[in-house]
């Protein structure tokens, strides 16, 4: 049974850190490119980053020099690590599995090519 268990969430001042896991089981983690999305009350779910199976890693605008995504694959985990944070960022986040060996960087932030999607964990951030 696939499964995407996300992490790390809470509340946090605006300027503070915060760091989420996602751990992965039920597939073939290796293969998978993974990434995170968030979604806001009222918004559209967005990529905030992707992570390929070679580790290229792509950043939406919003996002980039603040957030890293990392995976390990050997505990099966995916992270993002989120530095600065801001009352925008404040939304549901989403861990995501896909495969396409052939997928360009650019579409490692849309949500179609992923199949596999974690519950979500919530990040509150307070000015």
């Amino acid at each position: 049974q696939v499964q995407l268990l996300e992490s790390g969430g809470g509340s946090v001042q605006a300027g503070g850190s915060l760091k989420l896991s996602c751990a992965a089981s039920g597939f073939d983690f290796s293969s998978h490119f993974l990434g995170w999305f968030r979604q806001a009350p009222g918004k559209a779910r967005e990529g905030v980053g992707g992570i390929n199976i070679d580790y290229n890693t792509r950043y939406a605008d919003s996002v980039k020099g603040r957030f890293t995504i990392s995976r390990d694959k050997l505990k099966e985990m995916v992270y993002l690590e989120m530095n600065s944070l801001t009352p925008e960022d404040t939304a549901i986040y989403y861990c995501a599995a896909g495969k396409d060996l052939l997928i360009r960087q650019s579409n490692l932030l849309v949500p179609a090519p992923y199949t596999y999607w974690g519950q979500g964990t919530q990040v509150t951030v307070s000015s």
